[in-house]
């Protein structure tokens, strides 16, 4: 019997896609329960399985045996405006739970690299925050729990639908940017925000240098902007440098916090929808696309890295955060000499999107601290025990 034959046996011909370009068995189960059906026969079989949302970050070119794709897992169990949280299936794309928690009056306060379809799993698999860390944190903090599956298909549940939910290992923050290395998350408990009355860009172009010294008077300053971003000519589509400060909340704090930036610079105000939109867009259509977190007062001097050993034509930064996500076209030479590098600093590089020749060979995290490998090696034998997930964690 086939592996087509046999999944269909077990999950019906709904579950069954059009394989890929690589002919690769595409299955799409209907439910966490198929999931965790799929992955356990998976298990027994010695099937290679890959994981796969819409499509629209990672590549799916990782050989396989198999690609578990969550398109189907894409309801929205639970909004609770009122206790502001969510549940929703990790297969749902971020334009599509946006709207559904809008017209309830809720919010969820991350802006992550992608295009419109990008799944929700995809999202916090990669922990894959965008702007918005600046004001509102990681991915990890807008987790009250998540669902997932492991690789001998066991449902492991972690954390709740209530904020007060801490009891336990915190498997959910292992599973914030585990790439799917610990498990295939299939239903995700949301912290939200109330929709923000108000929410407005300003912009100001300039060179590097002066744009970081801005963005840092805004940051001593005590206004707390929602995004605070400088953004590469390139990726901007501007002639030159730019530092986006976005404003979310009440008119009034609103109207408030664009008086005092008044006092720094002339910025001016932008249609900051499809500014942020063209950002995030940005990411997803360069080859590579890696981030990096240091403290904040060493920014100029990882841009300066950054910008020897790989150039920065594609560059987004928070300085006031000390995050840096770079894009482009990098050999995996470059890769692992500007890991080995940072690693010196005690900077992590996080390698988010890749072909799968760079990925493997790189590695997602990579063992940039000593002791990382052993403990990653450990976590992925504890919830894939048989090596079913295909996700390169370590790189060669």
């Amino acid at each position: 019997m086939t592996i087509l034959d046999r999944v269909k046996a077990l999950l019906g011909e709904g579950a069954l896609l059009e394989s890929g370009t690589d002919r690769v068995p595409r299955i799409a189960p209907g439910s966490p329960d198929a999931v965790a059906l799929l992955l356990g026969t998976a298990h027994q079989e010695g099937w290679r399985v890959r994981i796969e949302g819409a499509g629209t970050w990672l590549p799916s070119d990782a050989p396989t045996d198999l690609a578990l794709t969550t398109r189907r897992l894409d309801r929205v169990p639970a909004i609770e405006p009122q206790d502001l949280t969510a549940t929703a299936e990790a297969g749902i794309g971020l334009d599509q739970l946006r709207q559904q928690l809008a017209d309830r009056g809720a919010w969820l306060a991350v802006g992550p690299p992608c295009l419109a379809r990008r799944t929700l799993g995809s999202i916090v698999a990669t922990a894959t925050a965008g702007p918005l860390r600046q004001g509102f944190g990681p991915v990890k903090d807008h987790l009250l729990g998540v669902t997932f599956v492991t690789g001998d298909g066991r449902m492991v549940q972690s954390g709740g639908r209530v904020m007060k939910n801490v009891a336990g290992y915190d498997l959910t923050r292992l599973q914030a940017g585990g790439f799917g290395a610990f498990g295939v998350i299939v239903l995700v408990h949301l912290r939200l925000r109330a929709l923000p009355r108000a929410d407005v860009t300003h912009v100001l172009e300039g060179s590097r240098d002066e744009l970081t010294q801005v963005a840092e008077d805004i940051a001593a300053s005590g206004l707390t902007p929602a995004a605070l971003e400088l953004v590469s000519p390139a990726l901007a589509r501007r002639d030159r440098w730019v530092l986006a400060v976005r404003l979310v909340g009440s008119p009034a704090l609103v109207a408030s916090d664009e008086a005092g930036l008044g006092r720094f610079a002339k910025l001016r105000a932008e249609e900051g929808h499809g500014f942020w939109m063209r950002l995030a867009e940005g990411f997803a259509v360069r080859p590579v696309t890696f981030r990096i977190g240091g403290v904040p007062a060493a920014s100029d001097e990882l841009l300066d890295l950054l910008q020897h050993q790989v150039g920065d034509e594609w560059i987004s930064a928070a300085p006031a955060a000390g995050a840096i996500r770079w894009s482009g076209d990098a050999t995996v030479d470059r890769l692992q000499r500007l890991r080995r590098t940072l690693a010196a600093l005690e900077v992590p590089l996080t390698l988010e999107r890749a072909p799968w020749t760079v990925r493997t060979a790189v590695g997602h995290f990579g063992a940039y601290r000593e002791g990382a490998g052993p403990l990653v090696a450990g976590l992925r034998r504890t919830f894939d025990p048989g090596g079913a997930l295909v996700v390169a964690t370590d790189g060669e």
